[in-house]
């Protein structure tokens, strides 16, 4: 019952978290008259903040000192904290510049990326369906770029660029709180030294823009944490196939805004394109669903198989010692009787229960 109510409280954790990064575009409008720039130095900083709080409640700074020793490791988060910088950016831009539709695009695809990804730097080996899936979203975005007049610049560079952030993550291996951490701490100088130019300069519109348009400037750290604390206490939660599937909430929930609420265009090259994607999508996650059964089954079988695998012979009783007054010549019975020979049912018995748990190559 415990396990249950445990898992159910991943879930609810899950879809809160995919729910906020899928409503926040309607956040980023209330930040006019600031710039995509200033909003994202504001996010860095307050970020950091936010973070900083709720590392100090739950008690977790071993990782600093882990983390200032290995210098592969803060290379590694550099990295990751330019391709969110980029990432982020972009996102805050295309948003206040009507572009949501495409932006929602850019995570939709973003599975596609990855996994393309995958094959061209790590030499992973893709199923036929995946194959498919891949081609259909490179056709999908041939459409849209027809559709567009252009190629999808936006949509392809949030993916890539997110795609590459994941990647680096993986590597990094950190909680999410303690590597969001790591990586606003790696952009406060900049983001700060940034700010206060602005304000120096007159340009700030923290400070010109009145006390609620200064909170809400400060509340982009609190947008930025907490979906990803959600995120991570449904993580440990929940499994991660049940994750895969629910990670298509947030551009489900952009794509929505982007259409009824910012009433954005959506001429019929356009609804083409994201139908192939999202047929794309839905081979992807058909083929991850039954690849994750075939798996369950197969465990299930080599259990089974080594349940009723046959126990091993004990080993043969020790020869009873030679009396001490006679010597027992070498040849005699004693000494045959010593040895096993290797087509004894003993040494049948032990082949066969090393070999009944081999699994089946075949799927």
């Amino acid at each position: 019952m415990e396990g249950k109510n445990e898992q159910r409280a991943g879930l609810l954790y899950g879809i809160g978290a995919y729910v906020m990064w899928g409503l926040v575009p309607l956040f980023w409008p209330l930040l006019n008259p600031s710039g995509a720039i200033e909003i994202l130095a504001h996010r860095m900083v307050w970020s950091l903040g936010f973070v900083a709080v709720a590392l100090l409640v739950v008690r977790r700074w071993a990782w600093i000192g882990e983390l200032a020793r290995d210098r592969h490791k803060l290379g590694l988060i550099a990295v990751a904290a330019a391709t969110i910088t980029v990432n982020w950016g972009l996102y805050i831009w295309a948003v206040i510049n009507g572009q949501v539709v495409e932006a929602s695009l850019g995570y939709f695809i973003n599975p596609l990326v990855t996994i393309a990804m995958g094959v061209l730097l790590l030499g992973e080996r893709l199923r036929p369906v995946q194959w498919v899936a891949v081609a259909t979203g490179l056709a999908a975005v041939l459409v849209l770029s027809i559709g567009y007049g252009r190629p999808p610049w936006i949509s392809l560079v949030l993916a890539f660029s997110f795609a590459t952030y994941g990647l680096v993550k993986k590597k990094v291996n950190m909680g999410g709180l303690e590597s969001l951490a790591a990586e606003t701490a790696v952009l406060f100088v900049p983001a700060l030294g940034f700010l206060l130019w602005l304000a120096a300069s007159g340009k700030s519109t923290f400070t010109t823009g009145g006390a609620g348009h200064g909170f809400l400037l400060a509340a982009t750290g609190i947008v930025t944490a907490v979906p990803l604390i959600c995120f991570g206490a449904a993580a440990v939660r929940v499994p991660l196939s049940t994750l895969g599937l629910l990670q298509y909430l947030a551009p489900v929930f952009q794509f929505g805004l982007g259409v009824l609420y910012f009433k954005e265009s959506m001429p019929p090259e356009r609804w083409a394109g994201f139908a192939l994607v999202w047929l794309a999508l839905s081979l992807l996650t058909w083929d991850a669903l039954r690849t994750a059964r075939r798996n369950r089954v197969l465990a299930v079988k080599l259990l089974a198989t080594a349940a009723a695998a046959p126990a091993a012979a004990p080993p043969a009783p020790a020869a009873r010692p030679a009396p001490t007054t006679a010597s027992t010549p070498a040849g005699s019975p004693a000494t045959a009787a010593d040895s096993t020979p290797t087509g004894t049912p003993a040494a049948a018995s032990s082949t066969a229960s090393s070999t009944a748990g081999a699994p089946d190559p075949t799927p």
